[in-house]
């Protein structure tokens, strides 16, 4: 498993333009349906996968955060210790988008109470972007996203 996850971060560290800036230099290009690029950080290690964008108070429109996971299964998402709104998408190991939640809203209770998003379909991938940006570049369930 590990041999596998060390495969998945190669082949998506070796694709694509390269960093531009630091804010960019540990970020992967991701391309939407509709052609526009962003920037997503990648996470693997059950700690980033956890940490996910807790504590951020910001998220540039053309940035987002992309979860890797070992294998494909059902991944629920949720908000707690989240700032700001996040749009999660979920993608199959084709890289197709089979569950999207919009407009996530940060949850300020405790974590017991934060509502839980997704998880209803099979992903191998979780993409989040800033609340609201989904609409704006046009996803849907059913389009493949490209790295």
């Amino acid at each position: 498993m590990r041999n596998l996850l060390l495969t998945a971060l190669l082949i998506l560290t070796s694709c694509g333009p390269k960093a531009t800036s630091l804010e960019d230099f540990h970020t992967q290009p991701i391309t939407l349906p509709g052609g526009q690029v962003i920037r997503a950080e990648i996470m693997i290690s059950n700690f980033d996968l956890t940490r996910g964008l807790m504590f951020r108070t910001s998220l540039a429109p053309d940035h987002g955060m992309l979860f890797v996971h070992a294998e494909a299964g059902n991944y629920q998402h949720w908000m707690y210790q989240v700032l700001i709104p996040l749009d999660i998408i979920w993608l199959d190991s084709n890289r197709d988008i089979v569950e999207m939640a919009e407009n996530a809203q940060p949850c300020k209770t405790q974590a017991s109470k934060c509502a839980q998003y997704g998880g209803k379909q099979i992903s191998a991938y979780v993409l989040e972007i800033g609340g609201g940006m989904a609409r704006k570049y046009g996803l849907s369930v059913g389009q493949r996203v490209q790295w």
